[in-house]
């Protein structure tokens, strides 16, 4: 079977810097396994360069990784790997890409001469999660830029779908002020779906080939299991694997922050801190972290100790917490295309808020202050917006109460640009309280 080729807004980014670049800098592609980074640099390279000539480092042979050790004669280098690769490379018409970069930390290293030699563009990908852990002695290269890959959004998603005009029309009902109508309960339903796949390109994959969410949670496991591969690697005692696993499970209990004590027993501060650390650097999941002083510039006043983990990629999330069953029977996953699903979803809803919002470029911050001696108020997400903020509060059914949301306003009133209250129903509003469904969340 042909292998999928998916619409990417990344592929943009690339072609800005390459436009900008001129060659002056590399491009240092970021992000978690299974994203889709090598397809679309090397569909980026076919279509923007005359040749381009890529190096797999997880299959490169030892000979190609040693052509890094000593970089005196360029020439050789290059007439070695365009031999090696049956490639011509043609001055500033070609580029090099070097793929899962971190298993050859002298090839990134070598970038800074590679660049400075000027004949050819270089772009690198890699995962995070290895990438610190291979780098350490070597010197990391300033003339290398770099951007983020996520999994695929939500319009992404329904691009892959055939669909290319249902974001711009929402997109229009928003910047309207108005309702769907009719209309929203199949808008609602295409959002759950998304929920249900996920944004993982392997996973989307199987939905379109076999309309079987069973092989789409196959597909989805085998991601999982990789990126539980990855934690091992970097942390063989398996603390870090088991600080990913418990998402779902910290985030059901409806506690005001992850509790990496409940889930690894006692562990020194230290060790805890690289821990948290190195999940957050495998871009697998989206940290939102407490902010004392709810106001612009809430990075001044991140509390590294108080923070939420959310799984990067709402559909793993949603496999990852039915983990415990072999599979996840095709059963649940009609009941949450449904909504009918008896359980509580809102950290679901909670996980793909923050997906979207990441994927927009928001740094996430929440706050949280006490009601009285067991309760608290809680704001799920405040974003900065110029020179005030927006509180966010998401909600997993119709349910309209939003008190923290007004105790927060209330409280804070001097700061505030627009509140939001994301729930299941239509786009309305309750005095100041824009209420708006969960697939207008992009928009914010």
């Amino acid at each position: 079977m042909e292998k999928r080729i998916f619409k990417r807004k990344i592929y943009n980014q690339i072609l800005k810097w390459k436009q900008k670049s001129n060659g002056a800098s590399a491009l240092m592609i970021e992000g978690a396994r299974r994203v889709g980074k090598s397809t679309i640099v090397e569909t980026f390279a076919k279509n923007e360069y005359d040749s381009y000539l890529l190096i797999d480092f997880n299959k490169a042979s030892q000979t190609i990784k040693d052509l890094f050790n000593n970089l005196m004669d360029m020439d050789y280098l290059f007439l070695y790997l365009q031999t090696a690769y049956h490639v011509t490379l043609k001055p500033r018409k070609s580029v090099i890409i070097f793929d899962e970069v971190q298993k050859c930390p002298l090839a990134r290293q070598a970038i800074k001469y590679l660049v400075e030699d000027g004949r050819y563009d270089y772009i690198e990908t890699g995962s995070l999660i290895s990438i610190k852990k291979n780098t350490e002695g070597i010197t990391i290269p300033s003339e290398e830029d770099r951007i983020q890959m996520y999994p695929m959004d939500y319009e992404e998603f329904r691009w892959a779908l055939g669909d290319e005009a249902t974001i711009p029309l929402l997109r229009q009902f928003w910047d309207a002020n108005h309702g769907l109508g009719p209309a929203h309960r199949e808008a609602a339903r295409n959002l759950r779906l998304y929920m249900l796949v996920g944004g993982m390109p392997q996973a989307v994959c199987a939905y379109l080939d076999t309309n079987n969410f069973s092989k789409v949670d196959q597909a989805k496991r085998r991601i999982l299991k990789l990126y539980e591969d990855d934690f091992l690697k970097i942390d063989p005692s398996g603390r870090a694997s088991m600080m990913f696993r418990s998402i779902p499970g910290q985030l059901s209990r409806n506690v005001t922050r992850y509790v990496p004590y409940s889930v690894l027993g006692r562990v020194e501060n230290e060790k805890l801190s690289e821990l948290i650390k190195a999940v957050e650097d495998s871009k697998t999941v989206n940290m939102v972290y407490h902010t004392d002083d709810p106001n612009v510039g809430m990075g001044l006043t991140k509390n590294l100790e108080h923070f939420k983990m959310f799984v990067g990629d709402t559909g793993l999330f949603v496999t990852l917490a039915f983990w415990d069953k072999n599979f996840t029977e095709n059963i649940i996953y009609e009941k949450l295309l449904s909504d009918k699903l008896p359980a509580n979803m809102g950290y679901v809803y909670e996980n793909l808020v923050a997906q979207m919002l990441a994927a927009a470029g928001n740094e996430l911050f929440y706050h949280t202050w006490q009601r009285d001696e067991k309760h608290y108020y809680e704001i799920d997400f405040l974003l900065s917006r110029g020179a005030k903020i927006c509180p966010i509060e998401v909600k997993s059914s119709g349910y309209q109460s939003h008190k923290s949301l007004d105790k927060f306003c209330k409280k804070y009133s001097s700061r505030i640009q627009s509140r939001y209250l994301v729930y299941t129903k239509e786009l309305a509003k309750d005095e100041a309280t824009i209420m708006l469904p969960a697939y207008m969340v992009p928009f914010l």
